[in-house]
C-alpha cells in the first residue's frame, strides 16, 4: 500500500495542510466504519488515493539508549544505540505514519482479512514499527532474540495481553475485536521497545515509507475523512472526494 515512484502520472494535485485539521496523537482513536443498525452494502471501487505525510515541525534529536541491564541486547547491538522518535528525509516525507479513512465507509461491508500480520521482536527492537491490521485479523507475534521479552497491549477498546516470551523461536497469536488507532504494544523488560497497530476494520488503509509515501486504493467514489496518525507527531485530518478510476494525490501535513 505503499506510494509508487515519483515519476508516475498524477492528475490534478491538492494538498490537505491548508483546510486539515490537526489532533493530538491519540485523539480520534475510533479506525472504523461501525454503525450500529445500517444496512450493509459491498464496497467496491477504483479510486486511489495516493500522497505524501510531510512533518513541518522541529524533528527531536535521538534518544540514547542504555541496554546495559540486558547482556544479550547490548551484546548484538554494540555501544552508541540510539532510538528516533520522529524519522524524515530531506522533503520532510514522515515515516511510519498510519493513514487511513476514518470516516465515509458507513454502511459498507467489505470481505474477510486475508492472511497474517506478523511482529516480531528482532535485535530487541519490535519490526515493524507501525503497522495495520484488519480487526479479527490474525497477529502473529514472535520472538527472534535469545533473551526474555514482554508483549504488552494497552489496547482499550479491545481486550489487552501481557505476554512473556523468554525464548527465541516462540511464537503466539492474538486477534483485536474492535477497531482503535493506535493501540501502543510495549516491552516491559525493555523500555525503548514499542510498536504501534492501527486496528481497523475495513481495507482501506496504508503506512508511510521512509519517504512519507503512501497508497490507498480500490476505494469506492465518495466523499471521505483521510486520517493520518504518527506515534509523535500527532494526528491529521482532512475531507477528500474521489470518483469512480479516478488517481488523487493528496499531501498531509504534521507539526507535532
Amino acid at each position: 500500500m505503499v506510494g509508487c515512484s515519483k515519476n508516475a502520472e498524477q492528475p490534478e494535485s491538492r494538498t490537505l495542510a491548508e483546510s486539515a485539521v490537526r489532533k493530538p496523537a491519540g485523539a480520534g482513536e475510533s479506525g472504523g466504519a461501525e454503525q450500529a443498525g445500517q444496512q450493509k452494502h459491498p464496497a467496491r471501487g477504483s479510486a486511489t488515493i495516493r500522497g505524501m505525510v510531510r512533518f513541518t515541525g522541529e524533528v527531536p534529536e535521538p534518544v540514547p539508549i542504555d541496554m546495559s541491564a540486558d547482556p544479550y541486547c547490548k551484546r548484538i547491538n554494540g555501544p552508541g544505540q540510539t532510538l528516533k522518535t520522529i524519522e524524515v528525509d530531506e522533503q520532510g516525507g514522515l515515516a511510519d505514519a498510519f493513514v487511513y479513512v476514518a470516516s465515509g465507509l458507513e454502511g459498507m461491508s467489505f470481505d474477510p482479512p486475508v492472511g497474517q500480520v506478523v511482529l516480531d521482536q528482532r535485535n530487541c527492537r519490535f519490526v515493524p514499527r507501525v503497522f495495520g491490521i484488519r480487526v479479527g485479523q490474525d497477529l502473529v507475534i514472535m520472538n527472534d532474540d535469545a533473551t526474555l521479552h514482554n508483549v504488552h497491549s494497552l489496547a482499550r477498546r479491545s481486550r489487552g495481553f501481557n505476554l512473556g516470551m523468554p525464548m527465541k523461536g516462540m511464537k503466539t497469536v492474538r486477534r483485536f475485536s474492535r477497531p482503535e488507532v493506535l493501540v501502543r504494544i510495549k516491552c516491559d523488560v525493555h523500555p525503548w521497545m514499542s510498536a504501534y497497530a492501527g486496528v481497523v476494520d475495513h481495507p482501506f488503509y496504508a503506512v508511510t515509507d521512509e519517504h512519507g509515501r503512501f497508497e490507498i486504493s480500490g476505494l469506492p467514489a465518495g466523499e471521505y475523512t483521510i486520517a493520518a496518525v504518527h506515534p509523535k507527531a500527532g494526528r491529521v485530518e482532512a475531507r477528500v472526494r474521489v470518483k469512480d478510476g479516478e488517481l488523487r494525490t493528496q499531501v498531509l501535513e504534521l507539526a507535532g
